[in-house]
């Protein structure tokens, strides 16, 4: 059995990254634009949720390629030496 490459690992703290970076993009903006703290948290807060689920929903419509095809075969029926 192989172990996943660094790249394969990463992968989800990527997504949960980006998710962050878009929260905190609307959190500064109401912070900035109403001046209420507890208001802006509760955006960061929504828009985190709603980020990371878009984000993961649009992951999962991209279809794999050639060789992700052929590693999650190799997966599912490993060889036997």
């Amino acid at each position: 059995m192989s172990t996943p490459s660094r790249k394969d690992r990463l992968r989800p703290l990527e997504l949960v990254g980006m998710a962050a970076v878009i929260a905190i993009f609307i959190g500064v903006v109401v912070l900035g634009s109403t001046r209420q703290l507890m208001l802006s948290l509760i955006f960061f807060g929504v828009a985190f949720i709603v980020s990371l689920v878009f984000i993961a929903m649009l992951s999962l419509a991209v279809k794999p390629n050639e060789a992700e095809i052929d590693d999650l075969d190799e997966q599912n029926h490993p060889k036997s030496h």
